[in-house]
């Protein structure tokens, strides 16, 4: 893409998301930024393959006493993930006040307690890292906010205050809080829209500079080290009385306009986007296919896996994944199972009935989980998300009796995710077998707090060697990504077949139409020895063994067949 092309697509863009608005020195506003810019040099990025695996984690997740927690990171996965994991999506690093980061005060800080930019820089040198963008609110403690309070005229128009013509009775939100809060500023009481508590004020994109400072903000992380960008909850950016407040056609527009940048001055980076909602609606940010989101994340995958290992049936999964193939070769899926949130229950609508998720919910709070609510439009409430470690959440109470069938069980469900197509991402706590934190629950009285636990890079580092379940898991993991980085028929971008296997199978074949590979992944749902009859015979990755078409598998077993 050329400077002009890049400039076009720009103005294209503006036009589109504010219409009657646009202004001709909006465009001035855009060819100033580019300009300048231009004299950038931006470290190159490379375009995503079979070898990477993101670790989803926290910039202070292991620590260590008197020392900034990044270099403490850097420490651990030097020393025990190096090689397996590529990339590291760094959690919100910026100072914040809740929400464990993603109420952030500054975008363009790193938190003290974890270091500073000098500390990303190293980071950067051993991993391709993702950093988190988000975009939609700011903290209430921000300067931004500060300044709207008390009358700096910079920052009158950052932030949406209550209108009474506008009309919120369809908005869709995640949360049971207020829509507005009032805040005390130095000449009276001010409103702000908060779509997700009193301490995370919506910014206003309508307002012109804002999306210019946040293209900034993101050229900024491009050129700090970011090779992945996520937006946060990007879906509710833009506002318009009498609609749902979210992915409307602005809200796309923006997310175009991002990649049309960062394709520009940093090819290969990966914009991704996060939206925990039903799945059509999700991959609706994957635009043409070209021109919007690299990767989504695939927020269906973690409850249908919990359902087909919790019934031993897979046959809604394989439904559900029929509908799931190549996107483009620049687009494709950001897997997961576990993340620093919980198990969202909104990308089942349509797949799963009522009663198919009320049993999830009551297993998962007979082994300790929580469940956490959204407010409906009708004033109703329904289930948002289920608040648990997902080894936890996989175990059958009196049926998984053993640590060797809750630890098969977790790599039977990570064996799906290293299969499906798309770029795989584990939760730290997934990769390090870790269990409910009760304590960070009972403390704070913040459901997600049960998988947000800090470690002691001593402890773990001992754990990992003499608790038998962590040891496990983790190198079970370690063994299964070592295999998956050698084969070319796990490119994000290779084609996907799923296999019909019967109820308490689940299968898929993978084809690398460039070159020639294919391999047939099948894992045993239940916790009794299935049968099962193989497209064709072959060797299995993960044991070495010859498969002929019809083979036993163990309880929760799984074969790549090559």
């Amino acid at each position: 893409m050329t400077k002009n092309e890049l400039l076009t697509n720009i103005e294209k863009r503006l036009r589109t998301i504010y219409g009657e608005d646009f202004k001709e020195k909006y465009m001035a506003s855009f060819n100033e930024l580019v300009g300048r810019w231009s004299t950038h040099s931006f470290e190159k990025a490379t375009p995503v393959s079979e070898e990477n695996v993101y670790l989803i984690t926290y910039g202070d997740s292991i620590y260590e006493e008197g020392k900034p927690t990044l270099e403490s990171l850097r420490s651990f996965l030097n020393e025990k993930v190096k090689g397996t994991v590529t990339d590291v999506h760094l959690l919100p690093m910026f100072p914040y006040t809740s929400d464990d980061g993603f109420s952030v005060v500054d975008y363009r800080q790193v938190d003290q307690k974890l270091g500073d930019w000098e500390n990303i820089e190293e980071l950067s040198k051993d991993y391709r890292l993702m950093f988190d963008f988000v975009a939609n609110h700011i903290s209430k403690s921000s300067e931004w906010f500060q300044g709207y309070l008390n009358g700096d005229e910079k920052y009158q128009h950052y932030f949406i205050p209550r209108d009474d013509s506008f009309d919120a009775s369809e908005v869709v939100r995640p949360r049971t809080s207020p829509l507005h809060h009032e805040y005390e500023g130095n000449n009276g009481v001010k409103t702000a829209w908060t779509t997700f508590s009193e301490d995370q004020v919506d910014v206003n994109f309508r307002h012109f500079p804002v999306l210019v400072e946040m293209t900034e903000i993101l050229l900024e992380y491009a050129s700090k080290g970011g090779t992945s960008i996520r937006l946060d909850a990007i879906g509710f950016i833009w506002k318009e009385s009498g609609t749902t407040s979210i992915h409307l056609p602005q809200a796309h527009e923006i997310i175009k306009l991002w990649r049309d940048v960062v394709d520009y001055f940093k090819p290969n980076t990966q914009i991704i986007t996060e939206t925990n909602v039903p799945h059509k609606e999700n991959i609706s940010y994957f635009g043409d296919g070209t021109d919007e989101a690299n990767m989504v994340y695939q927020f269906s995958l973690p409850p249908l896996v919990l359902y087909s290992l919790t019934t031993h049936n897979g046959e809604k999964l394989t439904e559900w994944a029929k509908t799931i193939d190549t996107v483009s070769d620049t687009a494709t899926y950001f897997n997961f199972l576990a993340s620093h949130d919980g198990i969202g229950m909104r990308p089942t609508e349509g797949i799963l009935t009522e009663d198919e998720k009320q049993m999830l919910v009551e297993k998962v709070k007979e082994n300790g989980g929580r469940v956490s609510y959204k407010a409906n439009s009708d004033g109703s409430q329904s289930v948002y998300e289920l608040n648990i470690n997902y080894s936890e959440a996989l175990v059958n109470k009196g049926e998984d009796a053993t640590e060797e069938a809750e630890v098969a069980k977790m790599l039977a469900a990570h064996s799906i995710l290293l299969s499906f197509v798309g770029v795989p991402a584990i939760y730290y706590h997934s990769l390090l077998g870790s269990q409910n934190y009760e304590a960070g629950v009972e403390e704070s009285g913040i459901n997600r707090r049960i998988n947000r636990e800090k470690l002691e890079l001593g402890n773990i580092l001992a754990e990992l060697e003499s608790d038998s379940r962590r040891k496990g898991i983790f190198e079970g993991l370690q063994n299964m990504i070592a295999i998956r980085q050698k084969e070319s028929a796990f490119s994000p971008y290779a084609g996907q077949e799923v296999l019909d296997l019967g109820e308490n199978l689940f299968g898929l074949k993978r084809i690398n139409a460039d070159t020639g590979e294919e391999i047939t992944f099948v894992v045993n749902l239940d916790s009794r020895t299935v049968e099962v009859e193989l497209p064709k015979p072959g060797t299995d990755l993960v044991t070495g063994k010859e498969m002929s078409e019809a083979v036993e598998l163990e309880p929760y077993q799984f074969v790549w067949i090559k």
